[in-house]
């Protein structure tokens, strides 16, 4: 006879090969086949079974029709690009929807090929919150595009985000603002997307090599030799790395996405007519800064102008002190420490930055921004540096509700600064939040401690007209170094 421990082990052996068995999955069968090769011991109807999703019907995809189904087991494939994955090919994890540019919109995760909303949000690509805190005024106006047109007319919208129209389902309308319809690729005598030949993107056509079209409806009677030999440029460039190489003819990228004649061109793309704007804008026609013709990206001024951008006078009438005195305006500065004065005409830094404007530079937006660059703190807007709070807030930024839940104790404890000091006492403190002197503009920061006059100059220009003041420390734009951002470090002068 066996001692009791010996029955009592093998007792316990058996309940755990049990319970292991039970946990396996019904759909998984190690020993289908009993070697490579050999015939699979379930009938054709079981294997199809397996490998079908649950609730369709006989005679529907199997392996959501990107695998093969092999003895009930499905075998992924990658014929177009992407990776599958899951027991039944059902998982392809770059699918999931985009918003504004982040994959579930930033407020969540993708999931097997969909979105999983973080609390509080909802969507295909979760961008739309559940709860709206805009006014309908506000909303609309996130919601306009480029031409101020609520959804481009092709979407309604929804707490400053467009929800595009796709009645029918086939998502061919999208893009931030619905400005891309991809119902202009379809062919009319196929009704394929290009044709079947292309990708479709913003409702132009890409097409494959060998076919060409506005919808890759003509094939190619050129090898593809021939075809890259005719669209290289002179730098050695494909298309001048700015357009798509289609038998031997390149079709260039257009920045206008109306379809209207672009402003890339030339027979290898070689002209790029934003060169010659001085504040680039699809929809303005201000070339050369309206003293000069643009040639193929470059600038030809008129007799008495010269500059990359034909910006600069070649003669002056006025002295150098008057000059200066017109950039000044009501500045101690020439335009304001952010420009430069040229013939009493201040050019504001830096170029193409539409957020400093004015006729000698005196409205700079970028001080309406915290420093997530949110405008206003999303309860306001900017004009000329100055924030136009909503009813309700205040503050610079209006960052200060003008209710407040705080006691008066706990308000002042988290407005000291570092020496105990009240608001570095250059403020006052609302709600546990320093509200800096209005009078004096130059005074920042959490505790009203950064005083940006503190910021080095270098010929008469804050940060040299090259970055930004920031609690008295220039932070510099790109290509430029030095503690007045002096220095030039990028390839080509501005």
């Amino acid at each position: 006879m066996r001692p009791a421990g010996f029955r009592n082990f093998l007792l316990l052996a058996c309940s755990l090969l049990f319970a292991g068995l039970s946990a396996v999955p019904q759909n998984f069968s190690p020993s289908l086949r009993s070697g490579p090769g050999a015939t699979c011991r379930l009938s054709r109807a079981e294997s199809e079974r397996r490998c079908r999703a649950p609730g369709q019907p006989p005679g529907g995809a199997l392996c959501h029709g990107r695998g093969r189904c092999d003895c009930g087991v499905c075998i992924c494939h990658v014929s177009e690009p992407g990776v599958y994955f899951g027991p039944l090919c059902e998982c392809q994890e770059w699918v999931c929807e985009t918003y504004d540019g982040k994959t579930c919109a930033g407020h969540g995760k993708c999931d097997c090929g969909k979105c999983k909303c973080d609390k509080g949000w909802s969507g295909d690509a979760c961008q739309y919150p559940t709860n709206c805190d805009l006014t309908k005024k506000k909303s609309n106006q996130m919601c306009k595009n480029s031409q101020d047109i609520i959804c481009s007319n092709a979407g309604t919208c929804h707490c400053g985000r467009c929800k595009c129209d796709n009645s029918d389902g086939n998502g061919l309308v999208y893009g931030k603002f619905c400005e891309c319809d991809d119902r202009e690729c379809i062919d009319d005598e196929t009704e394929e997307i290009c044709g079947g030949h292309g990708k479709c993107y913003c409702g132009n056509c890409y097409c494959d090599a060998g076919w060409h079209g506005d919808k890759c409806e003509f094939q190619c009677d050129i090898t593809p030799w021939e075809s890259k030999r005719r669209c290289t440029s002179p730098d050695g460039k494909i298309c001048s790395n700015r357009g798509t190489c289609v038998c031997g003819e390149c079709s260039c990228h257009d920045v206008d996405p109306t379809g209207d004649w672009g402003d890339i061109h030339g027979d290898t793309c070689e002209c790029d007519e934003r060169d010659c704007r001085a504040v680039y804008d699809r929809y303005s026609d201000d070339f050369c800064s309206g003293h000069g013709q643009c040639n193929c990206g470059r600038c030809d001024c008129k007799v008495g102008w010269y500059g990359k951008k034909c910006e600069h006078p070649r003669s002056c009438p006025l002295s150098a002190e008057e000059s200066i005195k017109k950039c000044q305006g009501s500045s101690d500065l020439p335009c304001s420490g952010r420009g430069k004065c040229e013939c009493g005409k201040c050019t504001c830094y830096p170029p193409g930055d539409r957020r400093v404007y004015g006729k000698t530079c005196e409205c700079d937006d970028r001080r309406c921004e915290d420093l997530d660059g949110v405008v206003c703190g999303g309860h306001g807007t900017c004009s000329c540096g100055r924030c136009v709070c909503e009813r309700g807030w205040f503050g610079k930024l209006c960052q200060h509700p003008r209710k407040c839940n705080m006691t008066e104790g706990l308000s002042k404890s988290l407005c000291e600064s570092a020496d105990g000091i009240l608001c570095s006492g250059k403020g006052s403190c609302h709600c546990g939040k320093c509200i800096c002197s209005a009078e004096e503009w130059y005074i920042s920061g959490e505790f009203c401690d950064c005083d940006d006059r503190d910021c080095d100059k270098h010929d008469g220009l804050i940060c040299t007209g090259n970055g930004i003041c920031s609690c008295g420390n220039c932070e510099c734009w790109d290509g430029w170094n030095g503690n007045a951002c002096e220095i030039w470090l990028g390839t080509e002068y501005p």
